[in-house]
């Protein structure tokens, strides 16, 4: 069975909504793997720019989640239950086999997509965090502030707080 002439319109739009859903997974991961790189090579330009990137395709896929609500209604309808009880093997159960099978199988790669998207997300996180830390250390060490050290925040927060005259670094000593 030609998939775009599915034999009723929930399956043609659930096939299509999970074509759509994965597209935008893949342009999010690929801002997301970019957005990496920019990190990577401290080119703040890029990050900012892929950041604008991923809050567009978050906003698409807010679009999607709305989508894919009516589609849960419309399933839940035929089956008798309330849309949230809707899972994708009670919707298959409306479908034919051959459409039902492909179903599963584009979820599946959307659930891996979305999983890596989460992966690399937290990457870029944890980068970013160490680079802010690191920029906060050299801040602290050039403005002459008491240093905690270059450390996670987390930990610097809970170390106590040199005193003023001990742990300041000078970078240039003109005193004789």
């Amino acid at each position: 069975m030609n998939e775009l002439n599915a034999a009723n319109p929930l399956e043609r739009d659930v096939l299509h909504h999970l074509d759509e859903q994965i597209e935008s997974a893949r342009r999010l991961l690929a801002s997301i793997l970019s957005q990496g790189s920019a990190i990577r090579e401290r080119d703040v330009e890029n990050v900012l720019a892929r950041l604008g990137d991923i809050k567009l395709e978050m906003e698409l896929r807010g679009r999607l989640e709305s989508e894919r609500t009516d589609l849960l209604v419309r399933a839940g309808t035929q089956l008798g239950v309330p849309a949230a009880a809707v899972t994708l093997e009670a919707m298959t159960s409306l479908m034919a086999p051959m459409v039902a099978e492909r179903a599963r199988e584009r979820s599946a790669e959307l659930r891996g997509l979305l999983d890596e998207v989460a992966r690399e997300h937290g990457i870029n996180r944890a980068l970013m965090r160490q680079e802010l830390a690191f920029l906060d250390h050299l801040t602290r060490m050039l403005g002459g502030a008491p240093d905690t050290g270059y450390r996670p925040p987390h930990e610097a927060a809970a170390a106590p707080v040199p005193s003023r005259g001990t742990g300041t670094m000078r970078t240039l000593d003109l005193t004789a």
